[in-house]
């Protein structure tokens, strides 16, 4: 049976999103108790939450299972560019707002839904068939030289939407990863419970991180707004294979975006996102490039042929 050369890069939304609590409907005063003590800089208490309230914690897309973070708590951290055994085989990965213009270098930007057109995320494909990752090195990292995403860089670390009786809270508090939390790991407050450097810096990211994404998701409304996004196939043809066609994937029309009024084209250039649009558009060059890395990694993995030395002169 011949293998299925189409893998679909459709990504449901659930899984793309940041998480979510969705506490049970309690008494306003429980509520409020609650949220204040999740809210705030990570140093949620487990300890001294209510029992009454259930919480539903749903990891974001690569992420296995997380817990709110606590002051109390050691964290195993990657080495740099290290590469978690799940993010190995991620096929793309969202990008925010000010990533665009370094990823334009080394990924293709195309848009994903996953609730066919209803709202989109911009991300940076990753491989040319499924649960392929052709950034990952050698010694599982990161190729180190390309631009490695946030979305990476912040691991183990996420963020979370607070829910409660259906309405999204202002608060965000963070999360990591559970496997990551251990005994041997990083302290990262102190035993007066202030945060130690190398939080102080882990947590920049997070912040700032989350609040591109928001950043990256007022662009993709605003696009589908202006209804520039339109679906689309990217075809390679290895050497000497079948073609491969990558589905579920959402482009910036240029004919419709070339017959935009100029004060909308105007509107778009002071809010940084006309500039996201053309390097999304220069970016789907580079699936040839992932073509090429597919080449080069296939060659990496053949076994040297074995000579027989008695055929040497």
């Amino acid at each position: 049976m011949e293998e299925d050369r189409t893998p679909d890069l459709r990504i449901a939304n659930a899984a793309l999103s940041q998480l979510s609590y969705h506490p049970e409907k309690r008494a306003d005063s429980t509520r409020s108790a609650v949220m204040r003590q999740i809210a705030g800089n990570g140093g949620y208490n487990q300890s001294k939450h209510s029992p009454e309230i259930i919480l539903d914690i749903n990891p974001p897309y690569g992420y296995q299972e997380i817990v709110p973070l606590a002051k109390t708590h050691k964290v195993l951290l990657p080495a740099e560019r290290r590469l978690p055994v799940l993010f190995r085989n991620l096929t793309a990965l969202p990008l925010s707002f000010a990533e665009f213009a370094p990823a334009v270098h080394d990924y293709p930007i195309a848009f994903i839904s996953g609730d066919a057109g209803s709202s989109f995320v911009a991300m940076a494909i990753l491989g040319l068939e499924a649960q392929q990752n052709l950034f990952v090195a050698g010694d599982d990292a990161w190729d180190a030289g390309v631009y490695l995403p946030a979305y990476v860089r912040r691991y183990p670390f996420c963020m979370t939407r607070v829910t409660v009786d259906g309405k999204e809270q202002s608060e965000r508090i963070a999360c990591v990863e559970k496997r990551a939390v251990n005994a041997k790991g990083e302290a990262l407050y102190d035993s007066k419970g202030e945060p130690l450097p190398v939080w102080d810096h882990l947590r920049k990211l997070l912040f700032e991180f989350e609040a591109d994404l928001a950043r990256t998701e007022d662009m993709c409304r605003k696009l589908q707004e202006l209804q520039l996004l339109e679906t689309f196939t990217a075809q390679v043809t290895p050497q000497g294979e079948p073609p491969i066609a990558l589905t579920g994937m959402y482009r910036i029309s240029e004919e419709k975006l070339q017959a935009l009024p100029a004060g909308t084209l105007q509107e778009l250039a002071r809010n940084g996102m006309l500039s996201r649009v053309y390097a999304h558009l220069l970016s789907l060059d580079n699936f040839q490039r992932l073509l090429d890395r597919r080449a080069a990694l296939r060659a990496r993995e053949k076994p040297a042929r074995k000579v027989d030395p008695k055929k040497l002169n």
